[in-house]
């Protein structure tokens, strides 16, 4: 064995901190910048803290890190400012020991950069163009998803969305009507932990997710006043409990357990919610393909269309499959790439790391 290979099988880890003191690591040689590093490991896994739970089973984890990835973690960690979703995205980058390009995907999938300023809440209106302008509405999400709802409903399949939105648009500002905000219904995806953890008062910092593609805290969940009128149970492996049918067209439980599955189209960059996407046969029903969560996933109506399904056509464009009860899209190539825009789906959020086959090629 050679000394470098012998200095990779004899890496540090976080145990080398105990004790740890900055300004004799300074003495010794260490950089200075790589010294406050150090200490910010330590602080985590041996300071004085409030979350002696997850602190212990925290530590226990990160022996099996080398001391340069926690530091890397660390690192990422600080895009995140609160303490318990810090807590918690630690646990899931510690799940399993990898190289440090698998741990910074991981890391890239599960920590969501802030905008760098919060958008302005306003309606602009561009210059005229060809005889048209652009009208421009950043509003709360919310709101903008009861609009985009609204607009939706009825819409012909068979003719492009767009044109249609804006007639209905024009049809809504030029008459009477109003949009209300309980017109849609969109599905909580919460864990059992979770809701009991919000529910004695301890999650009001934790981040639930809709199925209109929207987020919302868990004090907001506190005021709904929710109980447990609907449960919809998830296998880590299988996916959605399945319920089979013989007709083409889900049903409205198939519909809610395929939204609570993946909360936005699974195309990568893909921005809508499943509230707003079709029910798509994996396995077209065209082909055989039976009408049963195992083979449904919510899809937005333009993925939908060039979705690669049929045998028959060349696979350019990819299209989704399900892999460890998740449906994810796959590249022409084999190649199966999650959707991070809005990670809020019932196998995310009750099994994590476990349920993302697309971080395990």
């Amino acid at each position: 064995m050679t000394p470098f290979q012998q200095f990779l099988d004899t890496q540090p880890s976080v145990d080398v901190l105990v004790g740890f003191d900055k300004r004799s690591a300074v003495a010794a040689g260490i950089m200075p910048n790589l010294a406050s590093k150090w200490a910010a490991v330590h602080d985590v896994y041996y300071g004085a803290t409030r979350w002696a739970k997850q602190q212990r089973l925290g530590l226990e984890a990160a022996q099996e890190f080398p001391l340069s990835q926690l530091v890397y973690i660390e690192d990422r960690l600080k895009e995140i400012p609160n303490e318990a979703e810090r807590w918690r995205v630690r646990r899931k980058l510690l799940k399993t020991a990898s190289t440090h390009q698998a741990l910074k995907a991981k890391a890239d999938r599960l920590i969501v950069k802030p905008a760098r300023t919060r958008p302005k809440l306003q309606v602009t209106v561009s210059k005229s163009v060809h005889g048209t302008r652009a009208l421009r509405v950043t509003a709360d999400e919310h709101d903008i998803a009861d609009i985009e709802h609204y607009l939706r409903e009825g819409l012909d399949p068979s003719k492009p969305p767009g044109p249609q939105m804006l007639r209905r648009f024009l049809d809504l500002i030029r008459g009477s009507g109003s949009v209300p905000s309980s017109i849609r219904r969109p599905i909580v995806v919460v864990g059992l932990d979770q809701h009991i953890q919000i529910l004695r008062g301890e999650g009001n910092d934790i981040i639930l997710g809709l199925t209109d593609g929207t987020t919302i805290t868990g004090a907001q969940y506190l005021e709904m006043h929710p109980g447990i009128e609907e449960i919809g149970l998830f296998h880590p492996a299988e996916g959605a409990v399945n319920l089979y049918q013989t007709q083409r067209y889900a049903n409205t439980k198939q519909r809610d357990l395929a939204r609570m599955a993946l909360t936005v189209c699974p195309w990568p960059g893909c921005r809508h919610g499943s509230d707003n996407c079709e029910i798509h046969h994996i396995q077209a029903w065209s082909q055989g393909g039976a009408t049963n969560l195992a083979n449904l996933a919510p899809v937005c109506h333009y993925h939908n269309q060039i979705n690669h399904d049929d045998a028959t056509f060349a696979n350019t464009r990819g299209g989704v499959q399900r892999r460890d009860g998740v449906p994810v899209w796959v590249s022409p190539n084999g190649i199966p790439a999650a959707n991070t825009y809005h990670p809020y789906g019932a196998m995310e959020v009750l099994f994590g790391e476990a349920a993302s086959p697309a971080n395990r090629t």
